[in-house]
Protein backbone atom coordinates (compact mmCIF):
# COMPACT_ATOMS: atom_id res chain seq x y z
CA UNK A 1 0.00 0.00 0.00
CA UNK A 2 2.81 2.51 0.79
CA UNK A 3 4.23 2.09 -2.29
CA UNK A 4 1.31 2.97 -4.58
CA UNK A 5 0.89 5.85 -2.11
CA UNK A 6 4.37 6.76 -2.60
CA UNK A 7 4.13 6.46 -6.98
CA UNK A 8 0.47 8.28 -6.87
CA UNK A 9 2.36 11.01 -5.00
CA UNK A 10 5.47 11.14 -7.29
CA UNK A 11 2.79 10.82 -10.34
CA UNK A 12 1.07 14.02 -9.11
CA UNK A 13 4.83 15.99 -8.36
CA UNK A 14 5.93 14.64 -11.97
CA UNK A 15 2.67 16.43 -13.33
CA UNK A 16 2.63 19.61 -11.18
CA UNK A 17 6.25 19.99 -12.64
CA UNK A 18 5.27 19.81 -16.25
CA UNK A 19 1.89 22.04 -15.67
CA UNK A 20 5.11 24.45 -14.29
CA UNK A 21 7.20 24.20 -17.12
CA UNK A 22 3.94 24.72 -19.25
CA UNK A 23 3.23 27.84 -17.54
CA UNK A 24 6.49 29.50 -18.11
CA UNK A 25 6.92 27.81 -21.61
CA UNK A 26 3.47 29.59 -22.63
CA UNK A 27 4.52 32.95 -21.33
CA UNK A 28 7.64 32.58 -22.82
CA UNK A 29 6.04 32.28 -25.84
CA UNK A 30 3.30 34.96 -25.74
CA UNK A 31 6.10 37.45 -24.48
CA UNK A 32 7.98 36.82 -27.56
CA UNK A 33 5.42 37.07 -30.29
CA UNK A 34 2.94 39.89 -28.64
CA UNK A 35 5.63 41.49 -25.92
CA UNK A 36 5.14 41.42 -21.91
CA UNK A 37 1.54 43.04 -22.11
CA UNK A 38 -0.16 40.17 -23.45
CA UNK A 39 1.37 37.71 -21.08
CA UNK A 40 -2.25 37.89 -18.55
CA UNK A 41 -2.87 35.05 -15.89
CA UNK A 42 -6.47 35.01 -18.16
CA UNK A 43 -4.38 34.69 -21.66
CA UNK A 44 -2.21 32.05 -20.06
CA UNK A 45 -4.89 29.77 -18.48
CA UNK A 46 -6.49 29.98 -22.20
CA UNK A 47 -3.13 29.18 -23.96
CA UNK A 48 -2.27 25.85 -21.57
CA UNK A 49 -5.99 25.26 -20.81
CA UNK A 50 -6.07 25.55 -16.98
CA UNK A 51 -7.98 27.87 -15.00
CA UNK A 52 -6.66 31.09 -13.69
CA UNK A 53 -6.67 29.14 -9.90
CA UNK A 54 -4.52 26.45 -11.16
CA UNK A 55 -2.19 29.07 -12.64
CA UNK A 56 -2.24 30.78 -9.03
CA UNK A 57 -1.61 27.33 -7.43
CA UNK A 58 1.96 27.42 -9.65
CA UNK A 59 2.54 31.42 -9.41
CA UNK A 60 1.97 34.53 -7.77
CA UNK A 61 0.94 36.41 -10.52
CA UNK A 62 2.89 38.12 -13.20
CA UNK A 63 5.84 39.00 -11.83
CA UNK A 64 6.55 35.35 -10.20
CA UNK A 65 6.04 34.14 -13.94
CA UNK A 66 8.78 36.70 -14.89
CA UNK A 67 10.75 35.50 -12.66
CA UNK A 68 10.34 31.98 -13.55
CA UNK A 69 10.91 32.81 -17.15
CA UNK A 70 14.31 34.82 -15.87
CA UNK A 71 15.14 31.72 -14.42
CA UNK A 72 15.31 29.72 -17.51
CA UNK A 73 17.25 32.53 -19.14
CA UNK A 74 19.69 32.41 -16.91
CA UNK A 75 20.46 28.77 -17.01
CA UNK A 76 20.55 29.33 -21.20
CA UNK A 77 22.80 32.21 -20.70
CA UNK A 78 25.31 30.65 -18.53
CA UNK A 79 25.83 28.04 -20.96
CA UNK A 80 26.14 30.16 -24.22
CA UNK A 81 28.60 31.96 -21.79
CA UNK A 82 30.44 28.98 -20.91
CA UNK A 83 30.77 27.93 -24.77
CA UNK A 84 31.68 30.93 -25.93
CA UNK A 85 34.76 31.39 -23.42
CA UNK A 86 35.56 27.96 -23.64
CA UNK A 87 35.98 28.11 -27.41
CA UNK A 88 38.68 30.94 -26.93
CA UNK A 89 40.88 29.94 -24.12
CA UNK A 90 43.45 32.24 -24.16
CA UNK A 91 41.93 35.46 -21.63
CA UNK A 92 42.28 38.54 -23.95
CA UNK A 93 39.47 36.39 -26.79
CA UNK A 94 37.88 34.99 -24.18
CA UNK A 95 36.89 38.16 -23.02
CA UNK A 96 35.57 39.15 -26.51
CA UNK A 97 33.75 35.80 -27.10
CA UNK A 98 31.84 36.28 -23.95
CA UNK A 99 30.53 40.03 -24.45
CA UNK A 100 29.86 39.27 -28.04
CA UNK A 101 27.51 36.25 -26.88
CA UNK A 102 26.24 38.02 -24.27
CA UNK A 103 25.08 40.87 -26.47
CA UNK A 104 23.99 37.94 -29.38
CA UNK A 105 21.67 36.53 -26.55
CA UNK A 106 20.12 40.00 -25.51
CA UNK A 107 19.40 41.13 -29.62
CA UNK A 108 18.20 37.55 -30.48
CA UNK A 109 15.81 36.57 -27.14
CA UNK A 110 14.39 40.49 -26.79
CA UNK A 111 11.72 39.22 -24.46
CA UNK A 112 13.45 37.00 -22.42
CA UNK A 113 16.09 39.57 -21.90
CA UNK A 114 13.89 41.70 -20.53
CA UNK A 115 12.36 39.37 -18.51
CA UNK A 116 15.90 38.77 -16.99
CA UNK A 117 17.13 42.22 -16.25
CA UNK A 118 14.18 44.58 -16.98
CA UNK A 119 10.77 44.13 -15.34
CA UNK A 120 10.53 43.21 -11.96
CA UNK A 121 11.43 40.03 -10.44
CA UNK A 122 12.05 38.46 -6.95
CA UNK A 123 15.71 37.32 -8.38
CA UNK A 124 18.31 38.70 -5.96
CA UNK A 125 21.78 40.11 -7.70
CA UNK A 126 24.94 39.95 -6.01
CA UNK A 127 24.01 38.81 -2.46
CA UNK A 128 23.94 35.27 -0.91
CA UNK A 129 20.49 34.68 -2.24
CA UNK A 130 21.49 35.35 -6.19
CA UNK A 131 20.45 32.61 -7.98
CA UNK A 132 23.22 29.84 -9.18
CA UNK A 133 22.36 30.07 -12.85
CA UNK A 134 22.60 34.17 -12.62
CA UNK A 135 26.00 33.10 -10.44
CA UNK A 136 27.61 31.33 -13.09
CA UNK A 137 26.57 34.24 -16.02
CA UNK A 138 28.61 36.63 -13.89
CA UNK A 139 31.67 33.74 -13.33
CA UNK A 140 31.83 33.76 -17.28
CA UNK A 141 32.87 37.08 -17.00
CA UNK A 142 35.23 36.82 -14.22
CA UNK A 143 36.93 34.57 -15.41
CA UNK A 144 37.74 35.80 -18.27
CA UNK A 145 40.30 38.14 -16.11
CA UNK A 146 43.61 36.75 -14.83
CA UNK A 147 43.49 34.76 -10.94
CA UNK A 148 46.07 37.11 -9.66
CA UNK A 149 43.70 40.25 -10.67
CA UNK A 150 42.19 41.89 -6.75
CA UNK A 151 39.92 43.42 -9.29
CA UNK A 152 38.42 41.05 -11.18
CA UNK A 153 35.47 41.06 -10.11
CA UNK A 154 34.57 45.06 -10.47
CA UNK A 155 36.11 44.71 -13.80
CA UNK A 156 33.59 41.97 -14.29
CA UNK A 157 30.81 44.38 -13.08
CA UNK A 158 31.63 46.90 -15.31
CA UNK A 159 31.97 45.16 -18.64
CA UNK A 160 28.57 43.23 -17.69
CA UNK A 161 27.51 47.11 -16.74
CA UNK A 162 28.54 48.20 -20.45
CA UNK A 163 26.93 45.50 -22.26
CA UNK A 164 23.85 45.75 -20.48
CA UNK A 165 23.48 49.31 -21.54
CA UNK A 166 24.54 48.63 -24.98
CA UNK A 167 21.51 46.07 -25.03
CA UNK A 168 19.13 48.08 -24.17
CA UNK A 169 19.98 51.42 -25.59
CA UNK A 170 20.16 49.19 -29.00
CA UNK A 171 17.02 47.31 -28.58
CA UNK A 172 15.47 50.76 -27.39
CA UNK A 173 16.75 52.43 -30.75
CA UNK A 174 18.61 55.18 -29.01
CA UNK A 175 22.02 53.65 -29.97
CA UNK A 176 22.20 52.06 -33.63
CA UNK A 177 22.37 48.04 -33.58
CA UNK A 178 24.79 49.17 -36.74
CA UNK A 179 27.51 50.71 -34.56
CA UNK A 180 27.57 47.85 -31.71
CA UNK A 181 30.98 45.85 -33.11
CA UNK A 182 32.80 49.25 -32.93
CA UNK A 183 31.35 49.90 -29.28
CA UNK A 184 32.44 46.18 -28.14
CA UNK A 185 35.96 46.09 -29.92
CA UNK A 186 36.56 49.72 -27.98
CA UNK A 187 35.38 47.94 -24.81
CA UNK A 188 37.13 45.29 -25.09
CA UNK A 189 40.39 47.33 -25.79
CA UNK A 190 39.73 48.97 -23.20
CA UNK A 191 39.95 46.51 -20.80
CA UNK A 192 42.13 44.19 -22.33
CA UNK A 193 45.12 45.13 -20.48
CA UNK A 194 43.27 44.19 -17.06
CA UNK A 195 42.59 40.28 -18.65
Amino acid sequence: MMFVMSAISERRERERAQRHQLIITAARELAETEGWDAVTTRRLAERVEYSQPVLYSHFNGKDAIVSAVALVGFDELAAELHRARRAAPELGLALGAVCRAYLDFATERPALYQAMFILPTDLKFASAETPPSLRACFDEFVSCFRRDNDRRELFAEVIWSALHGMAVLSDGGRIPLAGQDERLEFLIARMTDTV
